[in-house]
């Protein structure tokens, strides 16, 4: 049974600061969001968008894109029913029931930049797979758009999605560029430049191509 995570004050928290890794592989993590402060659900990052978390002991921030996300009871005993109540009646009559939910998301590593102390190479960044991944309780916030920006440069990510075992990756992949291509206020150049990587990582797999950019509108 995976207990809801202590929550504390949340005057100091960053705005970006969603959720706290629960589970972690070399891959790909799994985070559980954090309660916000009114009676409402938590905030469920979008399928497709972006996140990142630092590595405290290596000190290098590692990218990942949102793959998957649920809300379910926090435990398997009390399972949740259909009311036929509307969300601002649940706070009035039922406000119990948001403690006993809980939003979990999966995020799949795509790259790493390395510690800002590690001065000699000047805060690369690279589109693999770090040394280490997020450890258990380390914060997961939403990427600035800046960041996600300049991590983008490069497209060697595009390969890294699809390749995700367990994720309809093809949709995965549309929505990872699109929230790119919306972040760089509608660069028509680098969606050009997406697509013929695209192109190139499935040469041989024509309709796995077009089923990607049929979901890709510019």
């Amino acid at each position: 049974m995976r207990l809801p995570l202590p929550q504390f004050a949340t005057g100091d928290r960053h705005p970006n600061h969603i959720a706290e890794v629960i589970e972690t592989t070399s891959t790909e993590f799994l985070a559980q969001c954090l309660e916000p402060e009114d009676l409402s659900f938590p905030s469920m990052p979008p399928f497709g968008s972006w996140v990142c978390s630092v590595d405290e002991e290596s000190g290098n921030q590692i990218y990942a894109v949102v793959y998957y996300a649920t809300t379910m009871p926090i435990d398997s005993v009390h399972r949740a029913r259909a009311l036929g109540l509307s969300l601002q009646d649940l706070r009035e009559e039922q406000p119990q029931i948001f403690a006993m939910l809980r939003t979990e998301f999966r995020a799949a590593i795509v790259g790493f930049e390395l510690s800002s102390q590690n001065q000699s190479y000047n805060q690369r960044v690279y589109q693999y797979l770090p040394p280490r991944p997020p450890q258990i309780h380390q914060a997961v916030y939403r990427c600035e758009p800046e960041a996600i920006i300049k991590f983008t440069e490069e497209l060697d990510f595009l390969r890294t999605l699809l390749c995700i075992n367990g994720a309809p990756i093809e949709s995965l992949t549309a929505a990872a560029i699109r929230d790119v291509y919306q972040l760089r206020k509608a660069d028509r150049e680098w969606l050009i430049k997406a697509g013929r990587s695209l192109s190139v990582l499935l040469k041989d797999d024509y309709d796995r191509l077009r089923f990607i950019l049929s979901q890709i509108h510019p």
